[in-house]
C-alpha cells in the first residue's frame, strides 16, 4: 500500500510516496473480565516502646558466634579444655553440609553456649574461649 507525505525541508515542499513493507504489529491486551476489588487501605500502626536492649554477659561477650543458620552436630571439646588456634571446637550442619566451627585463637574452653542438636542462627554464641 503506498502512502503519500509531504514534506518541507529548507523551505521547499516534496511530495513523498512510499510503499508499507510490513504489516503494522498490534498488540492486544486481554482486558479483565472480572471487576478488581478495589484496594484495602493499610492499617494504621500504632508506635511503640522500643524493646529492651539485650543483656549480654561477660562471658558471652567474647564468644565465637554462628556464621551461619544451622544445626549443632557434634562438640568436640569440654569446658576446661586447652586448644589451639585453628583446632576444630564443633561440627555446624548448615544445607545438608558440614561445616567445622574452629577455635579463632590458642586458650582454654571457658564456657559452651550451645548442645548437640540446637538450632543456631548467625551471631548465636557458641564458645567462649580465654
Amino acid at each position: 500500500m503506498l502512502r503519500k507525505f509531504k514534506i518541507t525541508v529548507n523551505g521547499t515542499e516534496y511530495l513523498v510516496e512510499m510503499e508499507e513493507i510490513g504489516a503494522p504489529q498490534v498488540a492486544s491486551v486481554p482486558q479483565p473480565t472480572a471487576p478488581v476489588p478495589a484496594a484495602n487501605p493499610e492499617p494504621v500502626v500504632e508506635p511503640t516502646a522500643p524493646a529492651a536492649p539485650v543483656q549480654t554477659s561477660a562471658a558471652t561477650a567474647d564468644a565465637m558466634t554462628a556464621p551461619m543458620p544451622g544445626t549443632i552436630l557434634k562438640i568436640l571439646v569440654n569446658p576446661g579444655e586447652s586448644v589451639q588456634e585453628n583446632q576444630p571446637l564443633m561440627i555446624l550442619e548448615a544445607m545438608k553440609m558440614e561445616n567445622e566451627i574452629v577455635a579463632g585463637k590458642s586458650g582454654v574452653v571457658a564456657g559452651i553456649h550451645v548442645s548437640t542438636g540446637d538450632m543456631v542462627n548467625p551471631g548465636d554464641a557458641l564458645i567462649t574461649i580465654n
